[in-house]
């Protein structure tokens, strides 16, 4: 589980082919990484394969590259970082699972002095359904508060210190950013449509 806050901004730094998918090396200053540890790579939640001197390894399914970004990373490309969230820690963005739910294509981006709106449409339904005015989004791992939403899309507002610490800044109108919905929505929507369906659990008599 994760917050959707940006640690660092690391880059791929080798891309291998295995049998079935991919092996990307990441550079990064996070310190110490544990084999086995999960680590959000633009909001997609992938395992260290190998801890570097500095950096990591990490390997990705036909799957996991079907739905994300990673199929598009080449060596060069930056990507958000953050470690899995330990008990304890502050709760700062909202509860992110790293299971991204879809990829949507930026459609304008205006820039309002040191704050840039970024607006997406043509959203699918599976994302319009879990939208509220005000509530989360994960855009490549990052938690942002959604500023509009209606039928067919949502806008958000980034601040400057976002478009510091994130790759956010370097998207252009046309380009694809992984998307995770709110975690808890989905649990909502997801059990309502199963009760109005009757596929709910009976009680026992």
């Amino acid at each position: 589980m994760f917050t959707g806050i940006v640690q660092e901004l690391g880059q791929i730094k080798a891309v291998k082919p295995l049998k079935a998918g991919l092996a990307f090396e990441i550079s990064c200053q996070m310190g110490s990484l544990e084999l086995g540890e999960s680590i959000a790579v633009d909001g997609v939640c992938l395992t260290v394969t190998q801890a570097l001197p500095q950096g990591f390894a990490c390997e990705l399914s036909p799957e996991t590259l079907g739905l994300t970004l990673a199929r598009h990373y080449k060596v060069g490309s930056v990507v958000n970082l953050e470690r899995a969230l330990a008990l304890g820690d502050r709760m700062g963005g909202h509860w992110v699972t790293g299971h991204v739910d879809t990829l949507i294509s930026l459609t304008k981006k205006e820039i309002l002095k040191e704050f840039w709106k970024l607006e997406f449409s043509g959203v699918p339904d599976s994302v319009t359904n879990h939208l509220v005015h005000k509530g989360s989004i994960a855009l490549n791992g990052v938690s942002l508060t959604l500023n509009a939403v209606s039928d067919s899309g949502f806008e958000v507002m980034i601040i400057p210190h976002t478009l510091e610490k994130t790759n956010l800044k370097l998207l252009e109108e046309g380009d694809v950013v992984n998307v995770e919905v709110d975690w808890m929505s989905k649990l909502i929507v997801q059990t309502v449509d199963r009760i109005m369906k009757g596929k709910h659990e009976r009680t026992l008599a």
